[in-house]
């Protein structure tokens, strides 16, 4: 299905008067990029205030309705960094390089994702998640009940809970805002495809607007949407030749959880059919029976049960089962030749993260 045939000439929108009142809302926070400079704060909010009441009178907008909400919009200055331009690109060749056998091309990151489609799409090829939404909603009600469904799982799946900054969420995905569509791309590659090379260090200006009876408040700060590479060179990309795994674990906990979750996920939908559920991926492929079973489910053939220890009862056991299945990995053209049987055995966190994470990069898109 070419993604051109949803565009439908531009027309993918929703009800007139919603459309009508995210723009109007859209006139009133576009407006502060012009006064949200770092000017002193009597002089700013002057230009605020007045910027609001101009607004107010010329489009007689019901400015009640958006009082107390906040906004983040970045800054023109920042929209012409070439570092964001190029991440902006990077993500764009991501996702149309993921899914090009589904003849999906996208070109703009605000207006081809609003709607959910490609969204849905990437969490089936990335996440190996199926849902039972429409494939292309028309309407703004239809594509807010679809992207909902799509963020929810998205949301589980990068381990997202209520008591984390919210720098994303369906409201402003479907509204095109740049800024959250962004940090939930970068999450997602990270999440998936961790080895990915988006530009790194790349931090832009934000202004943080917020309506209320008096005017317009803002406030402008730094915003951080990829971590330094720390490559000491200067090089464009994340370090190519290091092993991914070794790399995501040098970040932050949370970051390494969210991998994690995305795999542990993986692996309890592939076990299922079995009736089996991996809660701690640590321990629970130290004895190499789950590792076994979910090689065999993936590739598709049974393992005789008098070729391993169906209940190892010592770390001998355990270890023939696990060389057993990293000897089966090499079978079928999974080479880890860094990978020490022991090293499984003996709960190494990292070993473990390495086997389980080759093989959801070769099924994730089956």
């Amino acid at each position: 299905m070419d993604r051109t045939l949803a565009w439908l000439n531009g027309e993918r929108t929703g009800d007139r008067s919603e459309s009508r009142k995210r723009t109007t809302a859209q006139g009133i926070l576009d407006s502060c990029q012009q006064v949200s400079k770092a000017t002193e704060p009597s002089r700013g909010g002057e230009m605020e205030a007045a910027a609001f009441e101009y607004h107010k009178k010329e489009e007689d907008l019901e400015v009640e309705s958006f009082q107390g909400e906040k906004r983040k919009l970045i800054q023109p200055t920042s929209l012409k960094d070439p570092k964001l331009e190029n991440l902006k690109q990077a993500l764009v060749d991501w996702i149309n390089k993921t899914l090009k056998a589904e003849h999906i091309v996208i070109q703009s990151l605000e207006e081809d994702l609003y709607d959910g489609l490609v969204l849905h799409h990437l969490l089936a090829r990335l996440g190996n998640v199926k849902l039972d939404v429409e494939e292309i909603a028309l309407t703004g009600s239809s594509q807010l009940r679809k992207l909902e469904a799509v963020m929810k799982e998205l949301d589980k799946m990068l381990g997202v809970e209520d008591s984390c900054p919210i720098k994303w969420d369906v409201k402003l995905i479907h509204n095109k805002d740049l800024l959250a569509t962004i940090h939930l791309l970068v999450a997602m590659a990270k999440a998936f495809q961790p080895e990915l090379n988006l530009p790194p260090n790349v931090k832009i200006d934000v202004v943080t607007v917020e309506v209320s009876k008096s005017g317009i408040k803002s406030e402008v700060q730094t915003e951080v949407l990829t971590e330094d590479s720390n490559a000491g060179s200067g090089s464009s990309s994340y370090p190519g030749r290091e092993d991914p795994i070794e790399q995501l674990l040098k970040l932050e906990a949370t970051k390494v959880n969210t991998v994690k979750k995305a795999i542990l996920h993986f692996v309890n939908q592939n076990m299922a059919s079995l009736g089996l559920q991996v809660a701690d991926m640590d321990k629970q492929f130290a004895d190499g029976v789950i590792l076994l079973l979910l090689i065999g489910q993936l590739e598709g053939f049974f393992i005789p049960l008098v070729d391993f220890h169906l209940t190892p009862a010592n770390d001998a056991e355990m270890l023939h089962n696990v060389t057993l299945a990293l000897d089966l990995l090499d079978d079928i053209g999974l080479q880890l030749p860094n990978i020490d049987p022991q090293d499984i055995v003996s709960q190494d966190v990292a070993a473990t993260l390495k086997v389980l994470y080759a093989l959801f990069r070769k099924h994730k898109r089956n």
